[in-house]
């Protein structure tokens, strides 16, 4: 998708299992990094894919219903799950183990400065990802995400919620993919403030173990190929060094002290 001859270069981090507030202010420092790039007219420096879970967690976007939350601050601790409202697009979502969240800062202006597509684009990544493992996903009209059905099982169920903001064409935030996660938690919001709809899993879909590493490799595999991207891939230590020597930011040390492995 670059209207470059070359591709644009792509560096995939995978963090393992981090905390919510750590990772937003890493994206926040990458953000910031891809923008002043962008500013100095340098289009040698990465674009970045962070890959990662979270440990239990809800938020709530800037446009979202905060009675969305069906839980009291005490019962949000019994569940041992935490509630940050936060600045991307949509309204309220659950993050925890079991799911491939991934976090594109790209900067769009090389690649194409449309919202609308990047979206759709990130939709496609996931309905392909999908098909890799036999479950059907698609779309639904007027709903951001990658959805299953309606079939005989029942009603659209999204499997993949979305949410992004933008600062100067750099985006930040991205997609939640339910590999392996627990839905129960979902029981205790109004996912996306979507009241008739339901949400499900690839395991669910498939009433079977999934190998969560091999989604994720299929994951950056699309990707990669509908950005046409140049990607470098990082994991654990690696990944960190990479992200602390390309924002200079102590978000990093913050985030490596506190990640566990997924």
């Amino acid at each position: 998708m670059s209207t470059s001859s070359s591709r644009e270069p792509l560096v995939v981090c995978h963090l393992g299992r981090v905390p919510y507030r750590e990772a937003w202010r890493l994206q926040q420092a990458v953000q910031q990094r891809l923008v002043q790039a962008q500013q100095a007219g340098d289009a040698s420096v990465p674009h970045v894919l962070l890959l990662l879970e979270h440990p239990h967690v809800y938020t709530l976007g800037k446009s979202g219903d905060p009675t969305n939350l069906l839980l009291s601050d005490d019962r949000l601790a019994d569940i041992g799950a935490t509630f940050v409202p936060i600045g991307r697009g949509g309204d309220i979502t659950y993050h925890g183990p079991g799911q491939l969240v991934g976090y594109p800062l790209f900067d769009l202006d090389r690649f194409f400065t449309d919202l609308g597509r990047y979206l759709r684009t990130l939709e496609e990544v996931i309905i392909r990802t999908c098909a890799d493992f036999g479950v059907t996903g698609t779309r639904v009209e007027g709903r951001t995400g990658t959805w299953v059905g309606p079939d005989a099982r029942g009603p659209e169920r999204k499997i993949c919620a979305m949410g992004v903001r933008c600062s100067r064409w750099v985006t930040m935030h991205g997609f939640a993919f339910n590999v392996t996660t627990d839905l129960d938690y979902f029981g205790h919001i109004v996912p996306c403030g979507i009241r008739d709809r339901g949400v499900t899993s690839l395991a669910h879909e498939l009433q079977a173990s999934v190998d969560a590493d091999a989604v994720r490799r299929r994951v950056v595999h699309h990707l990669v190929d509908l950005f046409d991207a140049a990607p470098l891939y990082l994991a654990g230590a690696d990944a960190f060094d990479f992200l602390h020597a390309f924002t200079q930011a102590e978000a990093v040390r913050t985030l490596r002290a506190a990640s566990v492995a997924a």
